[in-house]
């Protein structure tokens, strides 16, 4: 629930009560004393309605699940805003006649508030488990929270391990174009070695025959 919208429903609350008082005593008081009375409750009830404009206009701004609920106790605010009209539409009617205002006092009056403290208590229960529900709803989308944090870290964790794994790839690909690299030069310098050694063995060979004739004319001359 929103802060904002607890904060108006609690000052409603808190007027609600003071304007169902302020009309229990209206009904006993006459003349100047009532008009004064009237128009000081006349006064809160206008502070209520604002509040209730302000709360509807927070609630319609909330998300669709925390809005349904909130607008179910705002009509239930709305209805006990009417009932204390309803109680200061009666004494002002009733300012003529003493007979009528203590009839009203009897009868309406004390139905009216009646209804009214019940309203609000069951208001205020409902507000009170709705605050629970609203917490336990809070302390799991804290929790929703975390874990998104949690995988959205391990996400990052794989993702850099990920590039660590194709930089090291990447690696192994150099060392394994290196390797046939220098394998390719190896077996060139190898074959050039065989080549060497062919040369080398037929120059020896060439000598050593060159030597013989050399022998066989010296010794046969």
């Amino acid at each position: 629930m929103s802060q904002v919208f607890e904060g108006y429903e609690r000052q409603y609350c808190e007027a609600s009560a003071s304007l169902a008082r302020k009309c229990t005593a209206a009904a006993s008081l006459q003349g100047e004393k009532l008009k004064q009375k009237t128009a000081e409750i006349k006064s809160g009830i206008d502070g209520a309605e604002a509040l209730i404009r302000k709360m509807d206009l927070e609630a319609r701004n909330l998300q669709p699940s925390v809005r349904a609920g909130l607008l179910a106790k705002l009509r239930e605010y709305k209805s006990d805003l009417n009932n204390l009209k309803g109680a200061l539409k009666r004494i002002t009617s009733g300012n003529a006649q003493q007979g009528a205002r203590e009839e009203l006092l009897e009868s309406g009056m004390a139905d009216t508030l009646g209804v009214s403290a019940d309203q609000r208590s069951r208001l205020l229960r409902t507000t009170e488990r709705q605050n629970q529900t609203t917490d336990r709803l809070r302390d799991s989308h804290r929790t929703m929270l975390e874990t998104e944090d949690l995988g959205v870290s391990i996400l990052h964790d794989l993702h850099q391990q990920r590039q660590s794994l194709l930089r090291a790839g990447d690696t192994l690909n150099t060392v394994d174009d290196n390797v046939g690299k220098s394998r390719r030069i190896i077996g060139a310098m190898a074959r050039r070695m065989d080549r060497n050694k062919w040369i080398i063995g037929l120059i020896i060979a060439v000598l050593i025959l060159a030597i013989l004739v050399i022998l066989y004319f010296k010794f046969v001359h």
